[in-house]
Protein backbone atom coordinates (compact mmCIF):
# COMPACT_ATOMS: atom_id res chain seq x y z
CA UNK A 1 0.00 0.00 0.00
CA UNK A 2 2.73 2.25 0.95
CA UNK A 3 4.28 1.89 -2.58
CA UNK A 4 0.66 2.62 -4.41
CA UNK A 5 0.54 6.02 -2.21
CA UNK A 6 4.26 7.44 -3.19
CA UNK A 7 4.36 6.63 -6.60
CA UNK A 8 1.05 8.36 -7.07
CA UNK A 9 2.80 11.52 -4.98
CA UNK A 10 6.16 11.75 -6.54
CA UNK A 11 4.49 11.59 -9.90
CA UNK A 12 2.51 15.00 -8.93
CA UNK A 13 6.04 15.86 -7.06
CA UNK A 14 7.28 15.52 -10.74
CA UNK A 15 4.68 17.60 -12.57
CA UNK A 16 5.43 20.71 -10.20
CA UNK A 17 9.30 19.84 -10.55
CA UNK A 18 8.67 20.38 -14.22
CA UNK A 19 6.74 24.05 -13.60
CA UNK A 20 9.23 25.06 -10.59
CA UNK A 21 12.51 24.30 -12.60
CA UNK A 22 13.18 23.36 -16.37
CA UNK A 23 16.49 21.83 -16.06
CA UNK A 24 16.45 18.45 -17.21
CA UNK A 25 19.09 17.80 -14.30
CA UNK A 26 16.88 18.40 -11.96
CA UNK A 27 14.27 16.27 -13.70
CA UNK A 28 16.53 13.31 -13.81
CA UNK A 29 17.59 13.90 -9.92
CA UNK A 30 13.65 14.26 -8.61
CA UNK A 31 12.94 10.84 -10.65
CA UNK A 32 16.04 8.45 -9.31
CA UNK A 33 15.26 10.07 -5.82
CA UNK A 34 11.36 9.08 -6.42
CA UNK A 35 12.39 5.37 -7.68
CA UNK A 36 15.05 4.37 -4.73
CA UNK A 37 12.52 5.42 -2.02
CA UNK A 38 10.13 3.11 -3.85
CA UNK A 39 12.38 0.46 -3.96
CA UNK A 40 13.51 1.03 -0.29
CA UNK A 41 9.15 1.36 0.75
CA UNK A 42 8.62 -1.90 -1.16
CA UNK A 43 11.39 -3.92 0.63
CA UNK A 44 10.33 -2.14 3.83
CA UNK A 45 6.77 -3.98 2.93
CA UNK A 46 8.26 -7.19 2.13
CA UNK A 47 10.62 -7.91 5.15
CA UNK A 48 7.33 -6.43 7.34
CA UNK A 49 8.12 -3.32 8.04
CA UNK A 50 5.51 -1.03 6.77
CA UNK A 51 5.61 2.90 7.35
CA UNK A 52 2.42 3.20 7.39
CA UNK A 53 -0.62 0.95 7.73
CA UNK A 54 -3.77 1.71 5.62
CA UNK A 55 -7.46 -0.18 5.84
CA UNK A 56 -7.99 -1.17 2.81
CA UNK A 57 -11.78 -2.94 3.58
CA UNK A 58 -11.00 -5.79 1.42
CA UNK A 59 -10.11 -4.24 -1.70
CA UNK A 60 -6.73 -4.89 -1.94
CA UNK A 61 -4.72 -7.70 -0.11
CA UNK A 62 -0.89 -7.38 0.20
CA UNK A 63 0.68 -10.78 -0.23
CA UNK A 64 4.09 -11.79 0.52
CA UNK A 65 4.66 -12.78 -3.16
CA UNK A 66 3.01 -9.70 -3.99
CA UNK A 67 5.50 -7.48 -2.45
CA UNK A 68 8.32 -9.50 -3.60
CA UNK A 69 6.50 -9.05 -7.10
CA UNK A 70 6.38 -5.34 -6.99
CA UNK A 71 9.69 -4.95 -5.81
CA UNK A 72 11.32 -6.78 -8.68
CA UNK A 73 9.23 -4.81 -11.08
CA UNK A 74 10.37 -1.56 -9.12
CA UNK A 75 13.58 -2.87 -9.04
CA UNK A 76 14.04 -3.34 -13.04
CA UNK A 77 12.32 0.19 -13.35
CA UNK A 78 15.25 1.56 -11.62
CA UNK A 79 17.38 0.09 -14.06
CA UNK A 80 15.68 1.31 -16.94
CA UNK A 81 15.52 4.69 -15.73
CA UNK A 82 18.98 4.57 -15.29
CA UNK A 83 19.35 3.52 -18.91
CA UNK A 84 16.40 5.83 -20.19
CA UNK A 85 16.70 9.06 -18.44
CA UNK A 86 18.87 10.65 -21.44
CA UNK A 87 17.56 9.10 -24.54
CA UNK A 88 14.22 10.21 -22.92
CA UNK A 89 14.98 13.80 -23.06
CA UNK A 90 16.25 13.49 -26.41
CA UNK A 91 13.15 11.68 -27.63
CA UNK A 92 10.76 13.79 -26.57
CA UNK A 93 12.02 16.68 -24.23
CA UNK A 94 9.98 17.29 -21.10
CA UNK A 95 11.44 15.03 -18.53
CA UNK A 96 9.32 15.31 -15.65
CA UNK A 97 6.43 15.31 -17.35
CA UNK A 98 7.22 11.93 -18.99
CA UNK A 99 8.65 10.52 -15.56
CA UNK A 100 5.18 11.81 -13.92
CA UNK A 101 3.31 9.53 -16.67
CA UNK A 102 5.87 6.15 -15.69
CA UNK A 103 5.33 6.93 -11.95
CA UNK A 104 1.77 6.97 -12.52
CA UNK A 105 1.24 4.23 -14.26
CA UNK A 106 3.67 2.65 -11.17
CA UNK A 107 0.75 3.43 -9.31
CA UNK A 108 -1.16 1.52 -11.28
CA UNK A 109 1.14 -1.56 -11.39
CA UNK A 110 0.72 -1.88 -7.61
CA UNK A 111 -2.98 -1.73 -7.48
CA UNK A 112 -2.74 -4.12 -10.30
CA UNK A 113 -0.72 -6.98 -8.52
CA UNK A 114 -2.61 -6.50 -4.87
CA UNK A 115 -6.20 -6.49 -6.30
CA UNK A 116 -9.03 -8.40 -4.31
CA UNK A 117 -11.98 -7.02 -6.04
CA UNK A 118 -12.74 -7.44 -9.86
CA UNK A 119 -13.43 -3.18 -9.28
CA UNK A 120 -9.75 -2.81 -8.46
CA UNK A 121 -8.50 -5.22 -11.10
CA UNK A 122 -10.14 -2.78 -13.73
CA UNK A 123 -9.20 0.67 -11.83
CA UNK A 124 -5.68 -0.67 -11.67
CA UNK A 125 -5.23 -1.66 -15.54
CA UNK A 126 -6.81 1.19 -16.58
CA UNK A 127 -4.41 3.43 -14.08
CA UNK A 128 -1.40 0.91 -15.48
CA UNK A 129 -2.15 2.10 -19.28
CA UNK A 130 -3.21 5.52 -19.74
CA UNK A 131 -0.36 7.26 -19.37
CA UNK A 132 1.19 4.52 -21.71
CA UNK A 133 -1.32 5.54 -24.40
CA UNK A 134 0.21 9.25 -23.93
CA UNK A 135 3.96 7.45 -24.06
CA UNK A 136 3.32 5.90 -26.98
CA UNK A 137 2.43 8.91 -29.03
CA UNK A 138 4.64 11.50 -26.94
CA UNK A 139 6.44 12.24 -30.03
CA UNK A 140 4.16 14.47 -31.66
CA UNK A 141 5.70 14.90 -35.33
CA UNK A 142 6.60 10.95 -35.99
CA UNK A 143 2.97 9.98 -37.43
CA UNK A 144 4.20 6.36 -36.81
CA UNK A 145 4.21 7.61 -32.80
CA UNK A 146 0.62 8.99 -33.40
CA UNK A 147 -0.30 6.00 -35.35
CA UNK A 148 0.57 3.62 -32.24
CA UNK A 149 -0.82 5.95 -29.36
CA UNK A 150 -3.90 5.89 -31.51
CA UNK A 151 -3.99 2.11 -32.16
CA UNK A 152 -3.00 1.25 -28.72
CA UNK A 153 -5.81 3.69 -27.06
CA UNK A 154 -8.39 1.89 -29.48
CA UNK A 155 -7.51 -1.84 -28.69
CA UNK A 156 -7.27 -1.09 -25.13
CA UNK A 157 -10.60 1.13 -25.14
CA UNK A 158 -11.88 -2.53 -26.74
CA UNK A 159 -10.56 -4.96 -24.26
CA UNK A 160 -11.33 -2.94 -21.10
CA UNK A 161 -15.06 -2.84 -22.61
CA UNK A 162 -14.77 -6.66 -22.34
CA UNK A 163 -13.35 -6.67 -18.88
CA UNK A 164 -16.24 -4.54 -18.09
CA UNK A 165 -18.68 -6.65 -19.37
CA UNK A 166 -16.98 -9.66 -17.93
CA UNK A 167 -16.92 -8.50 -14.88
CA UNK A 168 -20.82 -7.46 -15.16
CA UNK A 169 -21.88 -10.65 -16.35
CA UNK A 170 -20.02 -12.42 -13.52
CA UNK A 171 -21.63 -10.31 -10.45
CA UNK A 172 -24.79 -11.15 -12.17
CA UNK A 173 -23.93 -14.90 -11.02
CA UNK A 174 -21.92 -14.44 -8.58
CA UNK A 175 -23.42 -11.10 -6.67
CA UNK A 176 -20.11 -10.02 -5.49
CA UNK A 177 -17.18 -8.59 -6.94
CA UNK A 178 -14.38 -10.02 -4.88
CA UNK A 179 -12.19 -13.26 -5.81
CA UNK A 180 -13.19 -15.42 -3.33
CA UNK A 181 -16.67 -15.16 -3.80
CA UNK A 182 -16.50 -16.53 -7.16
CA UNK A 183 -13.74 -19.86 -6.49
CA UNK A 184 -16.91 -21.71 -4.48
CA UNK A 185 -15.64 -24.78 -6.15
CA UNK A 186 -15.73 -26.87 -9.86
CA UNK A 187 -20.20 -27.29 -9.71
CA UNK A 188 -22.30 -26.95 -12.63
CA UNK A 189 -21.33 -22.98 -13.95
CA UNK A 190 -24.48 -20.80 -15.15
CA UNK A 191 -24.10 -19.93 -19.21
CA UNK A 192 -23.63 -16.23 -17.89
CA UNK A 193 -20.36 -17.13 -15.55
CA UNK A 194 -19.00 -19.11 -18.14
CA UNK A 195 -19.70 -16.06 -21.04
CA UNK A 196 -18.15 -13.45 -17.98
CA UNK A 197 -14.88 -16.24 -17.38
CA UNK A 198 -14.27 -15.80 -21.68
CA UNK A 199 -14.93 -12.40 -21.58
CA UNK A 200 -12.13 -11.81 -18.31
CA UNK A 201 -9.62 -14.15 -20.52
CA UNK A 202 -10.04 -12.64 -23.50
CA UNK A 203 -9.86 -9.30 -22.13
CA UNK A 204 -6.47 -9.75 -20.56
CA UNK A 205 -5.43 -11.91 -23.17
CA UNK A 206 -5.26 -8.53 -25.42
CA UNK A 207 -3.70 -6.34 -22.05
CA UNK A 208 -0.95 -9.41 -22.25
CA UNK A 209 -0.52 -9.68 -26.18
CA UNK A 210 -1.79 -13.19 -26.22
CA UNK A 211 -2.54 -14.63 -29.72
CA UNK A 212 -4.52 -14.53 -31.36
CA UNK A 213 -5.21 -10.96 -29.38
CA UNK A 214 -1.91 -10.00 -30.79
CA UNK A 215 -2.03 -7.89 -33.78
CA UNK A 216 -1.62 -4.75 -32.11
CA UNK A 217 1.45 -5.34 -30.38
CA UNK A 218 3.90 -5.10 -32.98
CA UNK A 219 2.93 -1.55 -34.86
CA UNK A 220 2.65 -0.19 -31.26
CA UNK A 221 5.76 -1.37 -30.51
CA UNK A 222 7.38 -0.15 -33.42
CA UNK A 223 5.97 3.33 -33.92
CA UNK A 224 6.67 3.80 -29.65
CA UNK A 225 9.37 6.14 -29.04
CA UNK A 226 12.47 2.87 -28.45
CA UNK A 227 12.50 4.30 -25.27
CA UNK A 228 8.89 3.68 -24.20
CA UNK A 229 8.77 0.76 -26.00
CA UNK A 230 10.49 -1.20 -23.50
CA UNK A 231 9.26 -0.14 -20.56
CA UNK A 232 5.77 -1.03 -22.11
CA UNK A 233 7.07 -4.31 -23.20
CA UNK A 234 9.28 -5.67 -20.07
CA UNK A 235 7.67 -4.11 -16.66
CA UNK A 236 4.29 -3.44 -17.97
CA UNK A 237 3.56 -6.45 -19.46
CA UNK A 238 4.99 -8.65 -16.34
CA UNK A 239 2.46 -6.68 -14.01
CA UNK A 240 -0.07 -7.63 -16.61
CA UNK A 241 0.84 -11.53 -16.16
CA UNK A 242 0.87 -11.01 -12.57
CA UNK A 243 -2.81 -10.26 -12.43
CA UNK A 244 -3.61 -12.75 -15.12
CA UNK A 245 -2.65 -15.42 -12.45
CA UNK A 246 -3.86 -14.02 -9.61
CA UNK A 247 -7.53 -13.40 -11.32
CA UNK A 248 -7.98 -17.34 -12.24
CA UNK A 249 -5.89 -17.92 -9.32
CA UNK A 250 -8.24 -16.67 -6.41
CA UNK A 251 -11.42 -16.18 -8.68
CA UNK A 252 -11.19 -18.74 -10.75
CA UNK A 253 -8.86 -21.78 -9.38
CA UNK A 254 -11.53 -24.38 -8.28
CA UNK A 255 -12.97 -24.20 -11.94
CA UNK A 256 -9.51 -24.96 -13.46
CA UNK A 257 -11.29 -27.64 -14.63
CA UNK A 258 -13.46 -25.72 -16.95
CA UNK A 259 -11.24 -23.51 -18.49
CA UNK A 260 -7.64 -24.82 -18.72
CA UNK A 261 -8.20 -26.84 -21.82
CA UNK A 262 -9.03 -23.56 -23.18
CA UNK A 263 -5.86 -21.82 -21.78
CA UNK A 264 -3.93 -24.74 -23.08
CA UNK A 265 -5.02 -23.25 -26.79
CA UNK A 266 -4.48 -19.95 -26.26
CA UNK A 267 -0.89 -20.57 -24.79
CA UNK A 268 -0.31 -22.87 -27.65
CA UNK A 269 -1.18 -20.31 -30.20
CA UNK A 270 0.96 -17.23 -28.59
CA UNK A 271 4.10 -19.77 -28.29
CA UNK A 272 3.82 -20.99 -32.22
CA UNK A 273 2.51 -17.47 -33.78
CA UNK A 274 5.21 -15.23 -31.71
CA UNK A 275 8.07 -17.43 -32.52
CA UNK A 276 7.32 -18.47 -36.15
CA UNK A 277 6.24 -14.88 -37.19
CA UNK A 278 9.82 -13.52 -35.37
CA UNK A 279 11.99 -15.13 -37.84
CA UNK A 280 10.98 -13.54 -40.52
CA UNK A 281 11.36 -9.79 -39.12
CA UNK A 282 14.46 -7.63 -40.31
CA UNK A 283 14.13 -4.93 -37.79
CA UNK A 284 15.64 -6.28 -34.66
CA UNK A 285 12.90 -4.13 -33.17
CA UNK A 286 9.74 -5.51 -34.35
CA UNK A 287 11.71 -9.11 -33.96
CA UNK A 288 11.64 -8.24 -30.26
CA UNK A 289 8.00 -7.17 -30.46
CA UNK A 290 7.18 -10.68 -31.83
CA UNK A 291 9.39 -12.32 -29.54
CA UNK A 292 7.42 -10.23 -26.18
CA UNK A 293 4.66 -12.29 -27.95
CA UNK A 294 6.83 -15.66 -27.62
CA UNK A 295 7.82 -15.06 -23.90
CA UNK A 296 4.07 -14.24 -23.21
CA UNK A 297 3.35 -17.99 -24.66
CA UNK A 298 5.90 -18.70 -21.75
CA UNK A 299 4.42 -16.63 -18.84
CA UNK A 300 0.84 -17.92 -19.60
CA UNK A 301 1.93 -21.77 -18.70
CA UNK A 302 1.90 -20.38 -15.05
CA UNK A 303 -1.79 -18.96 -15.34
CA UNK A 304 -2.79 -22.90 -17.02
CA UNK A 305 -0.85 -24.54 -14.14
CA UNK A 306 -1.71 -22.47 -11.12
CA UNK A 307 0.87 -24.15 -8.97
CA UNK A 308 3.75 -23.14 -6.95
CA UNK A 309 6.30 -24.14 -9.43
CA UNK A 310 4.28 -21.76 -11.95
CA UNK A 311 4.59 -18.87 -9.61
CA UNK A 312 7.99 -19.45 -9.13
CA UNK A 313 9.10 -19.03 -12.52
CA UNK A 314 7.17 -16.30 -13.27
CA UNK A 315 8.77 -14.13 -10.61
CA UNK A 316 12.00 -15.38 -12.42
CA UNK A 317 10.56 -14.58 -15.40
CA UNK A 318 9.54 -11.07 -14.71
CA UNK A 319 13.30 -10.27 -13.50
CA UNK A 320 14.53 -11.77 -16.14
CA UNK A 321 13.03 -10.85 -18.83
CA UNK A 322 12.10 -7.14 -18.01
CA UNK A 323 16.04 -6.87 -17.66
CA UNK A 324 17.03 -8.02 -20.37
CA UNK A 325 14.49 -6.30 -22.39
CA UNK A 326 15.04 -2.82 -20.61
CA UNK A 327 18.69 -3.52 -21.71
CA UNK A 328 18.76 -4.42 -25.67
CA UNK A 329 16.43 -1.61 -25.97
CA UNK A 330 18.99 1.04 -24.54
CA UNK A 331 21.45 0.35 -26.42
CA UNK A 332 18.58 -0.04 -29.74
CA UNK A 333 17.72 3.47 -28.57
CA UNK A 334 21.19 4.73 -29.70
CA UNK A 335 21.57 2.87 -32.85
CA UNK A 336 20.11 4.57 -36.01
CA UNK A 337 19.83 1.19 -38.08
CA UNK A 338 17.10 -1.12 -36.52
CA UNK A 339 17.72 -3.69 -39.15
CA UNK A 340 20.31 -6.54 -38.19
CA UNK A 341 22.20 -5.36 -40.23
CA UNK A 342 22.99 -2.24 -37.79
CA UNK A 343 24.64 -4.84 -35.42
CA UNK A 344 27.30 -5.88 -37.65
CA UNK A 345 30.98 -5.71 -36.41
CA UNK A 346 29.33 -4.50 -32.91
CA UNK A 347 31.84 -6.80 -31.29
CA UNK A 348 35.10 -5.05 -32.98
CA UNK A 349 34.18 -1.17 -32.00
CA UNK A 350 32.17 -1.77 -28.79
CA UNK A 351 32.76 -5.19 -27.19
CA UNK A 352 31.35 -4.38 -23.93
CA UNK A 353 28.62 -3.62 -25.30
CA UNK A 354 28.55 -6.59 -27.83
CA UNK A 355 29.09 -8.73 -24.71
CA UNK A 356 26.34 -7.46 -22.78
CA UNK A 357 23.99 -7.21 -25.14
CA UNK A 358 24.85 -11.13 -26.06
CA UNK A 359 24.13 -12.06 -22.22
CA UNK A 360 20.85 -10.69 -22.73
CA UNK A 361 20.06 -12.29 -25.67
CA UNK A 362 21.08 -15.48 -24.39
CA UNK A 363 18.68 -14.63 -21.65
CA UNK A 364 15.77 -14.39 -24.18
CA UNK A 365 16.43 -17.78 -25.43
CA UNK A 366 16.68 -19.52 -22.26
CA UNK A 367 20.41 -20.62 -22.41
CA UNK A 368 21.75 -22.23 -19.43
CA UNK A 369 23.79 -19.87 -16.43
CA UNK A 370 21.13 -16.80 -17.38
CA UNK A 371 17.84 -16.26 -15.47
CA UNK A 372 16.08 -16.94 -18.44
CA UNK A 373 17.02 -20.55 -18.34
CA UNK A 374 15.66 -21.67 -15.09
CA UNK A 375 12.69 -19.64 -16.30
CA UNK A 376 11.82 -21.47 -18.61
CA UNK A 377 12.77 -23.94 -16.47
CA UNK A 378 10.01 -23.73 -14.08
CA UNK A 379 7.09 -22.91 -16.38
CA UNK A 380 7.47 -25.91 -18.54
CA UNK A 381 7.94 -28.02 -15.18
CA UNK A 382 5.01 -26.54 -14.16
CA UNK A 383 2.86 -27.55 -17.00
CA UNK A 384 4.34 -31.31 -16.47
CA UNK A 385 3.27 -31.22 -12.45
CA UNK A 386 -0.08 -30.19 -13.70
CA UNK A 387 0.03 -33.74 -15.39
CA UNK A 388 -2.28 -33.17 -17.64
CA UNK A 389 -1.14 -32.15 -21.26
CA UNK A 390 2.36 -32.96 -21.13
CA UNK A 391 2.03 -31.99 -25.21
CA UNK A 392 2.08 -28.23 -24.47
CA UNK A 393 5.75 -28.74 -22.52
CA UNK A 394 7.05 -30.44 -25.26
CA UNK A 395 5.79 -27.61 -28.01
CA UNK A 396 7.56 -24.89 -25.41
CA UNK A 397 10.94 -26.68 -26.10
CA UNK A 398 10.70 -27.03 -29.77
CA UNK A 399 9.56 -23.06 -29.53
CA UNK A 400 12.20 -22.22 -27.85
CA UNK A 401 14.82 -24.17 -30.40
CA UNK A 402 13.35 -21.58 -32.63
CA UNK A 403 13.84 -18.81 -30.87
CA UNK A 404 17.41 -19.67 -31.00
CA UNK A 405 17.61 -18.29 -34.98
CA UNK A 406 16.24 -15.14 -34.24
CA UNK A 407 18.12 -14.51 -31.45
CA UNK A 408 21.41 -15.44 -32.24
CA UNK A 409 21.14 -13.91 -35.79
CA UNK A 410 21.77 -10.66 -33.66
CA UNK A 411 24.69 -12.18 -32.08
CA UNK A 412 26.34 -13.51 -35.43
CA UNK A 413 25.76 -10.10 -36.84
CA UNK A 414 27.76 -8.51 -33.64
CA UNK A 415 30.65 -11.02 -34.05
CA UNK A 416 30.91 -12.34 -37.13
CA UNK A 417 30.59 -9.67 -39.83
CA UNK A 418 31.62 -6.59 -40.67
CA UNK A 419 30.22 -3.40 -40.45
CA UNK A 420 30.97 0.29 -39.58
CA UNK A 421 31.59 2.01 -36.54
CA UNK A 422 27.49 2.48 -35.58
CA UNK A 423 28.88 5.09 -33.30
CA UNK A 424 27.77 4.32 -30.07
CA UNK A 425 29.40 6.26 -26.95
CA UNK A 426 27.81 5.21 -23.80
CA UNK A 427 28.90 6.97 -20.77
CA UNK A 428 29.90 5.60 -17.41
CA UNK A 429 26.59 5.64 -15.75
CA UNK A 430 25.00 3.95 -18.48
CA UNK A 431 27.72 1.16 -19.04
CA UNK A 432 27.23 0.56 -15.16
CA UNK A 433 23.73 0.12 -15.10
CA UNK A 434 23.89 -2.32 -18.12
CA UNK A 435 26.53 -3.96 -16.34
CA UNK A 436 24.21 -4.34 -13.13
CA UNK A 437 21.19 -5.62 -15.06
CA UNK A 438 23.76 -8.40 -17.02
CA UNK A 439 25.27 -9.27 -13.45
CA UNK A 440 21.54 -9.72 -12.19
CA UNK A 441 20.71 -11.75 -14.63
CA UNK A 442 23.97 -14.05 -14.38
CA UNK A 443 23.75 -14.21 -10.85
CA UNK A 444 19.90 -15.54 -10.98
CA UNK A 445 21.02 -17.98 -13.79
CA UNK A 446 23.89 -19.44 -11.03
CA UNK A 447 21.75 -19.18 -8.03
CA UNK A 448 17.80 -18.78 -8.30
CA UNK A 449 17.01 -19.58 -5.20
CA UNK A 450 18.36 -16.47 -3.95
CA UNK A 451 15.27 -14.84 -5.45
CA UNK A 452 13.30 -17.26 -4.92
CA UNK A 453 14.02 -18.04 -1.47
CA UNK A 454 12.21 -14.59 -0.74
CA UNK A 455 9.06 -15.63 -1.08
CA UNK A 456 9.16 -17.94 2.44
CA UNK A 457 9.27 -14.81 4.41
Amino acid sequence: MNAIVLSALWGVIMMYTGVLSKKASVARAMALVGICLLVVVSALDLFGMPLVSVRTTGMLEFSNYGHLYVTVLLVCTAVYLLLSLDSMEEAVGQLSDHCALIFFSLAGICVTVSFKSLLMLFLGIEIMTIPLYILAASDKRNLKSNEAGLKYFLMGAFSTGLMLMGITLLYGSYGTFVNEGMNLGMGLLSPMAIAGIVLLMVSMAFKVSAAPFHFWTPDVYDGTPTVFTSYMASIVKAAAFFAFLRLFETAFGKMQPNWQALMAVLTAATLVVGNVTAVFQQSVKRMLAYSSIAQAGFMLMAVFALNVTGKQGLLLYAAAYSLATVGIFAVLTHMKDYTYEGFNGLARHEPLLAGLVTVFLLSLTGIPLTAGFFAKYHMILAVLKDGGMNWLAILAVLCAAVSVYYYFRVIQAMYFKDGPDPGLRFNGTLKGALLLAALLIVVLGIHPDWLLSLMNL
